[in-house]
């Protein structure tokens, strides 16, 4: 029997990942990587079938040798970790399959790959494998068209151990009906949301269950409500399920804004028991949205549509997660302070700000191809690169940028907190949603968080508990659980303080050197001595960074020694005297 070893690689730190959050509670990782375990299900009986998340474990040598076959699916921010799965395969010799995302887009510029199946699997995945046990598999396999995912088989999560991950992970639908510019979503799933049955729904609910599974449940659909028909049958399924066996899931999702405008739609929602709701808000600037095709995010007969359209949401029973945008063509000096106003206003702790990337493919990408704005560089890790001309200058807006994530989750917590309370001040608080907890486990859970906070954040956070048990009780285990939260946000946004200062630190210590003078003619023991000095200042600088803020695809180690390389005298050789 083959043995196919389905390997996931790590995910670099980001805000959606809670790392420092999930630290508190012991947990690993935040879900677990779904797209494998649904092509788990799609091997015959007859192959043998070990999954290995780099998130939650390391990968042994031993599994390598156990392995017939590796299997993997990533997305762009794991490239990093990818690259060195495919190459410690490569010198174990053992073939390597790639899919998902990332290789559907990039496959043509990615190495050490054996075979690459492509797009949505469903139907394509027998064909491989057939070809693979008859010796006649094709370096590359495109899936035909958007299959059809009433066929979707269950997810294979008796392949992982529960207990690493804070939430489990299921998907209803795929697709989108709307085109928004910079999206990829569309080109990866089309525009027409195609969706499981009520009934494998269920199936999947049951089968978390009956594995033993309490607590919370992604439903990872890109727009949940993207096919409202489909959602209007399959929510009062799910309702009754969770009514008939006491809602042991918590419920959150991925929609667009004009959820709001289903008012019965998120009444049976929350009937289902969904706690939250993740919305692409990206800028309160409607002349941005209009022109990034973003229709469902504006209502000119109201001016704050996009505050109301939260504040609605919250006010039935669910806490709005928001993602924006900064660099949009649009975007002005006012941009930052005006993203800083709405995500205030509007009470949304997790905030998910990043700069404009075009991604290939999308729409945006293709017109800034046209006004020939790309830049040759791939997409990077770093949340502050930039793979296009912005309209504003780009120092100006990763400055504006860097400010915006620094006031948002300040070093004292303090408007985070702001935020909490706001929230917690226009949410409803639904019985079977915000259910009580034991007062043990409150203090339990509010002590762990203590230790981890700075001197400077421990007053802000006693008085934002004392104000939560005082004003909303039955919020309490939320307003803990968002602390949590706002402490990964804040540390997350140190971590990414400090690389990029090292980075600025390099760049200004080799303009300094260069405007020190050295070059052909000067005296080699003065300059070797000058140079000896300042790559010592680096690496003092380099070791002070906290190990917990290093991961792979970070740019410390490339950047040192893109640095170390420009001081070198062959380097200097080359430069015109001054």
């Amino acid at each position: 029997m083959p043995n196919a070893l389905l390997l996931y690689p790590k995910h670099p730190p980001t805000y959606w990942g809670n790392n420092y959050a999930l630290d508190i509670m012991g947990i690993k990782s935040t879900h677990p990587p779904l797209g494998l375990l649904t092509v788990a299900a799609m091997f015959p009986s007859r192959y043998n079938l070990r999954l290995v998340d780099l998130n939650v474990t390391s990968l042994a040598d031993t599994d390598l040798k156990w392995a017939d076959l590796v299997f993997t699916s990533s997305m762009i921010a794991q490239r990093p970790s990818l690259e060195q799965v495919v190459e410690r395969c490569n010198r174990a010799q053992v073939p390597v399959v790639a899919g998902g995302p990332h290789p559907t887009t990039f496959h043509e510029e990615m190495e050490g790959i054996d075979h690459f199946v492509l797009d949505e699997v469903e139907e394509i995945f027998p064909v491989f494998l057939r070809d693979l046990e008859t010796g006649t598999a094709k370096p590359v396999y495109r899936a035909p068209r958007k299959p059809d995912v009433t066929l979707t088989p269950v997810p294979r999560y008796d392949l992982i151990d529960m207990n690493e991950y804070y939430s489990m992970s299921l998907q209803f639908s795929r697709g989108c009906p709307f085109d928004c510019e910079f999206c990829d979503i569309t080109k990866l799933y089309g525009r027409v949301s195609r969706t499981k049955s009520p009934e494998q729904m269920v199936a999947e609910f049951d089968h978390l269950y009956e594995l033993g599974w309490r607590g919370p449940l992604f439903l990872v659909d890109d727009n949940f409500i993207g096919n409202k028909r489909e959602v209007s049958r399959l929510l009062p399924v799910i309702a009754e399920w969770q009514k008939e066996h006491r809602y042991p899931f918590t419920l959150t999702t991925e929609a667009t804004v004009n959820l709001v405008r289903m008012n019965d739609l998120m009444d049976v929602m929350i009937e289902a028991g969904f706690e939250s709701v993740f919305l692409g808000i990206e800028t309160p600037n409607p002349k941005a949205l209009k022109k990034m095709k973003k229709p469902q995010n504006i209502d000119m007969r109201d001016d704050n549509y996009l505050l109301t359209a939260v504040r609605k949401i919250q006010q039935k029973g669910m806490h709005v997660l928001g993602g924006f945008i900064l660099g949009l063509d649009d975007d002005d000096e006012n941009a930052f302070d005006a993203q800083i106003k709405f995500i205030q206003a509007a009470g949304i702790p997790i905030s998910l700000i990043g700069l404009l990337t075009a991604l290939k493919g999308t729409n945006l990408w293709d017109r800034l191809e046209r006004e020939n704005r790309l830049l040759n560089k791939p997409v990077e890790i770093d949340d502050t690169a930039l793979n296009f001309k912005p309209e504003m200058d780009p120092r100006a807006l990763v400055a504006g940028y860097l400010r915006v994530i620094r006031t948002i989750y300040d070093a004292t917590l303090e408007n985070y907190f702001d935020r909490c309370l706001t929230l917690l001040d226009n949410l409803k608080p639904v019985p079977h949603i915000y259910k009580p907890v034991g007062k043990h486990l409150l203090l339990a859970g509010i002590m762990r968080i203590r230790r981890r906070l700075t001197p400077e954040q421990l007053p802000p956070f006693s008085r934002y508990i004392a104000k939560v048990a005082k004003d909303h009780p039955r919020f309490l285990p939320l307003g803990i659980r968002l602390a949590g939260m706002g402490h990964h946000c804040e540390k997350f946004t140190r971590q990414q303080t400090v690389l990029r200062g090292f980075k600025e630190y390099l760049k200004s210590e080799l303009a300094s050197f260069d405007e020190a003078g050295w070059g052909s003619d000067s005296a080699p023991e003065m300059e070797d001595e000058f140079r000896q000095e300042v790559l010592k200042r680096a690496n003092a600088r380099r070791k002070a960074i906290p190990d917990e803020f290093r991961f792979s695809g970070d740019g410390i180690s490339e950047a040192l020694a893109a640095f170390q390389n420009a001081l070198s005298s062959e380097a200097r050789l080359a430069l015109p005297v001054k």
